[in-house]
């Protein structure tokens, strides 16, 4: 699996496309997936004028429509261009859309082949008028000895990526791209791009099937305006959908998503909001890999802030089978995937800039109904695989032939609201305790919580700890506040002989009131 589809540095931070890193068990279901993109000229939304409820009703029609897929031909020569020939295939930075318009966002255009199969069809709009922007050799530059023929037939890009002086006022740098079935990824200020977002999930744990955006409308924003409106119909053999991104790009780049859903037939598995990252390892799996770095991870752990309050934090692991976690019931106020580990020593990794990886946190908006948080983590050796997948799933699903409708906000940065109140847990390890130990029977965790005041004020007997495993036997719990950085540290040591998994928790408790977040934490043999 190739580490980078294609590499680019645009000016101040990395950017990367969707196939830099891509789940083992998504591989071969991707590239399928790739295909699953459908243009039926009769229920086109039309050059002229242009409307969000259009794009709803086209979505709604073609749902009734049998699905349709758009690759191109088997013999089309942009399918044998190999790795090295397609990022050779460079666009014109002077033929971005709005580059000469008064304008805070610009348009580039990423060319069809190799891996991007399947063309998609990009509409700009002005004073609500669509307009379609048909494929154009003349925006790319190709190298001499590159021969591809006739390329006025090509039916579409491969997707686009959006430009904002986000980082400088005199730079326009990219900050959102689409790219590859469903998945786009965005950054906030002066971040690498990191974990993925995708429009819709079906049947992640198995036999997956990968809706794609398979057309786009983006609106052209007032000339002062912060903010761009993007318009995506989603379309796959089981569902179709119509998406409307509102994107502000910032110190933390928020998308509110306004999503409609018209399933082709009954889907007990799906996933709204999902989420795609890489877990490689760290402090907590670090024997298991020869490499000079202290981490490599693009998220560290699932954050959810519960309908109750609670916030919980659940650090990610590289299991050695597939795991899969359910969290709470109702939807929550809040989830993500964060990365907190955030200076240069937590990585030492000056080429990957782990540590500029964005956060993204997602914020229901409405009643989303009974469902979870699922987290599904697969093994993996390599950096290049995606492993991590995070999404909310609805208790009954969604039933063939209906309407739904979502929405929600997204920010990717530095994460939630919140984020760096006292509570919060900074570090997670485990290993053989050093003294005491009972040979391999016995593991020892240790957990750090970020503290105040509140806690550096209190003495030791003041503050409570609540631990419990739901297997093996837990044999000692102690805390003390660490003087060297100010947090708070939990020593917990658990007897697993017989145990091949155990689900442990621990919280803090002062002045019979929770302080601050939840650790959950999955041990595996």
């Amino acid at each position: 699996m190739l580490k980078e589809f294609m590499f680019y540095r645009s000016r101040n931070y990395e950017v990367k496309s969707w196939l830099s890193s891509l789940s083992l068990m998504m591989v071969v279901s991707f590239y399928s997936g790739c295909a699953l993109a459908q243009q039926e000229t009769d229920l086109n939304v039309q050059a002229g004028a242009f409307s969000r409820e259009l794009v709803v009703e086209y979505a709604r029609k073609l749902a009734q429509k049998p699905f349709v897929s758009n690759q191109l031909d088997p013999d089309d020569p942009l399918r044998r261009l190999n790795y090295d020939e397609f990022r050779k295939i460079i666009f014109r930075p002077d033929a971005s859309i709005w580059r000469n318009a008064n304008s805070l966002f610009q348009i580039q255009l990423f060319h069809p082949g190799f891996l991007a199969t399947t063309p998609v069809q990009i509409n700009v709009v002005e004073d609500n008028q669509s307009q379609s922007r048909a494929f154009s050799p003349e925006v790319f530059v190709y190298p001499e000895d590159l021969n591809l023929g006739d390329l006025s037939r090509v039916p579409g890009y491969a997707g686009f990526r959006l430009h904002n002086p986000i980082n400088s006022a005199h730079k326009f740098e990219e900050f959102l791209v689409f790219l590859g079935a469903s998945y786009f990824r965005g950054v906030g200020k002066n971040q690498f791009y990191g974990l993925s977002a995708r429009g819709l999930t079906i049947n992640t744990e198995n036999d997956e099937e990968f809706p794609s955006f398979s057309e786009f409308w983006i609106e052209r924003p007032l000339p002062d305006s912060k903010y761009i409106i993007v318009h995506a119909l989603l379309n796959s053999p089981s569902v179709t959908g119509a998406f409307s991104l509102k994107v502000q790009p910032g110190s933390n780049t928020a998308i509110d998503v306004d999503a409609h859903l018209f399933p082709r037939k009954d889907l007990a598995r799906v996933g709204l909001a999902p989420l795609t990252s890489m877990f490689l390892f760290d402090a907590s799996n670090k024997n298991f890999f020869d490499d000079y770095r202290r981490a490599v991870h693009d998220s560290d752990g699932l954050l959810i802030h519960s309908k109750n309050g609670e916030r919980v934090w659940r650090p990610l692991a590289n299991p050695q089978t597939v795991q899969v976690s359910s969290f709470g019931e109702g939807n929550p106020i809040g989830f993500g995937l964060m990365q907190r580990h955030q200076n240069f020593w937590d990585f030492e990794d000056d080429e990957a800039r782990y540590d500029k990886r964005p956060s993204l946190w997602i914020e229901p908006k409405g009643n989303w109904g009974d469902g979870s948080v699922v987290l599904v983590e697969i093994p993996s050796r390599s950096e290049t695989n995606d492993n991590v997948v995070a999404y909310w799933q609805p208790m009954q699903g969604l039933s063939g032939h209906g309407n739904y409708h979502f929405n929600y906000r997204m920010t990717w940065g530095s994460g939630p609201p919140g984020e760096n109140l006292p509570g919060r847990i900074v570090e997670t390890a485990t290993g053989e305790p050093s003294f005491g130990s009972s040979g391999n029977r016995e593991r020892e965790f240790v957990i750090d919580f970020s503290a105040d005041s509140t806690l550096s004020n209190l003495d030791s007997d003041s503050i409570r700890i609540e631990a419990s495993s739901s297997a093996g036997k837990i044999t000692n719990v102690s805390g003390t506040l660490v003087q060297a950085t100010g947090n708070y540290r939990v020593y917990l040591k658990l007897n697993a002989e017989g145990v091949d998994l155990a689900e442990l928790r621990v919280a803090l408790v002062v002045a019979d009131q929770q302080w601050g977040e939840t650790w959950l934490y999955r041990w595996t043999r």
